[in-house]
């Protein structure tokens, strides 16, 4: 029992913690805006996360080669023991010599503060490497961000349509039901046939179908967008849109934006010089580097300031050390040829997002000003097929028309106001495409 409970007051504080984040997440009785769909996606969705540790990691690799340039500082501290050298007939060891040449006492201390410093051009590249990765690692997370953005929107405006086509498919349901109580009616005042209200029951059997669909279409997208929002997407809560979609900027301001600020031309000019510095790093073990030491402290056979016969034991000493490179079988020259390949990749890489964006570029505008276009349109079919149900309807009801016509005239209506939420998710979507490769999202 004890072994039960140890297990189960863990998991029961958990499930409280949970219960009270979902709690917390769901309190808000505002509907959800776009703006606050995309904070909360920012938060939880784990690429956008690792985007952003990435660009943090490529900051501290900035600080750490920046670093490498400046003076390092120690303090040294060691006692060294050897073993005394005795010649024949001597007694004691206190002047004796350390049986090891290299040590200079049987008994040696240091204490010494060391600053050194190296100079080379290698050091230099591997900072300009670092710095030209780290705007790399800011527009790799740029990116991630508008796509992730991009994707929010697609998903938001998709549930909200998806709300929409149920309201519609219930609305669709709600008129069959009302043709089929017509029909019968009809039927029992002999002015309808049987095969009406057969041909009427089996539409309003299919409008409920398609309303199951629709309600079930709907808890998958709503199901899908609440897990970038809360920590239960089962969490509810209802969103919030502009009834009227932003316009479209003209080609010029799109233009002129996307050649600003967009990030996959930012992070391809960002790895060019990433490949540029590393040439450069490489280029650099052909030079001679240069050595700075400075060292002050004791280096004595006490462990003092002053020796016994009052002499100082402080003191300093300093070097300078140049290394030549001489010969390392090829190696260095390897090195530079895998930087210099490296390099003209990122060059046909920078070329080729710059080809790309201008395809990108107009095909995104064509397909939000094509979208955008055609929403009047779609407005006007609604209104048509509205207009053409309800004619149809009165025509039947005085027995000018027939059920195939009503039928036709509601499959029609519900196909023109599916149409039209599509249109308007296509328009969004578009719009947030345009957006994300303009930077304006």
């Amino acid at each position: 029992m004890r072994s039960l409970a140890y297990w189960c007051v863990p998991i029961l504080v958990f499930g409280l913690a949970a219960c009270g984040a979902r709690a917390q997440a769901a309190a808000p009785g505002a509907a959800i805006t776009l703006d606050e769909a995309i904070r909360r996606a920012e938060a939880n969705e784990p690429a956008y996360a690792a985007a952003i540790a990435g660009a943090r990691i490529a900051g501290l690799d900035r600080s750490i080669a920046r670093a490498a340039l400046l003076p390092s500082v120690d303090f040294h501290n060691q006692g060294i023991y050897t073993q005394p050298l005795r010649t024949p007939g001597q007694t004691t060891t206190s002047d004796s010599s350390p049986r090891f040449i290299a040590n200079n006492g049987v008994r040696e201390y240091m204490s010494q503060g060391v600053v050194t410093e190296t100079l080379g051009m290698s050091q230099v590249g591997d900072l300009r490497r670092a710095d030209a990765a780290a705007l790399q690692a800011l527009a790799e997370q740029e990116i991630a961000r508008r796509g992730l953005v991009a994707a929010v929107t697609e998903m938001f405006y998709g549930a909200l349509a998806a709300q929409s086509r149920t309201a519609i498919a219930t609305r669709a349901h709600a008129e069959a039901a009302d043709f089929v109580s017509l029909t019968e009616k009809r039927e029992q005042a002999r002015e309808a046939a049987h095969a009406d209200a057969v041909k009427a029951q089996l539409e309003e059997q299919q409008r409920a179908r398609e309303l199951e669909d629709a309600q079930l279409a709907e808890e998958k997208a709503r199901l899908e967008l609440g897990i970038l929002l809360f920590p239960d997407p089962r969490t509810p809560y209802q969103l919030a849109a502009d009834a009227t979609p932003p316009a479209l900027a003209n080609r010029a301001e799109v233009e002129a934006a996307a050649a600003k600020n967009n990030p996959e031309l930012k992070s391809a000019f960002a790895a060019v010089s990433v490949a540029n510095a590393e040439v450069m790093a490489a280029r650099g073990a052909y030079l001679p580097s240069l050595v700075l030491n400075y060292t002050y402290g004791i280096d004595a056979a006490q462990f003092a300031v002053n020796s016994p016969d009052h002499a100082r034991n402080l003191g300093y000493a300093a070097s300078v050390t140049v290394d030549l490179p001489v010969w390392d079988w090829l190696s260095t020259q390897h090195k530079v040829k895998q930087s210099t390949i490296r390099r003209d990749v990122a060059r046909v890489t920078l070329s080729a997002t710059q080809r790309r964006l201008i395809a990108q570029l107009d095909e995104a505008y064509a397909e939000a000003a094509t979208a955008q276009n055609q929403l009047a349109s779609l407005d006007r079919s609604v209104q048509s097929a509205a207009e053409s149900l309800r004619l149809t309807k009165l025509r039947y009801t005085g027995g000018e028309a027939t059920v195939l016509e009503v039928v036709d005239a509601q499959s029609a209506f519900v196909t023109a106001e599916n149409a039209r939420e599509d249109g308007r998710v296509r328009y969004r979507a578009a719009l947030a495409n345009l957006q994300t490769l303009t930077g304006t999202m």
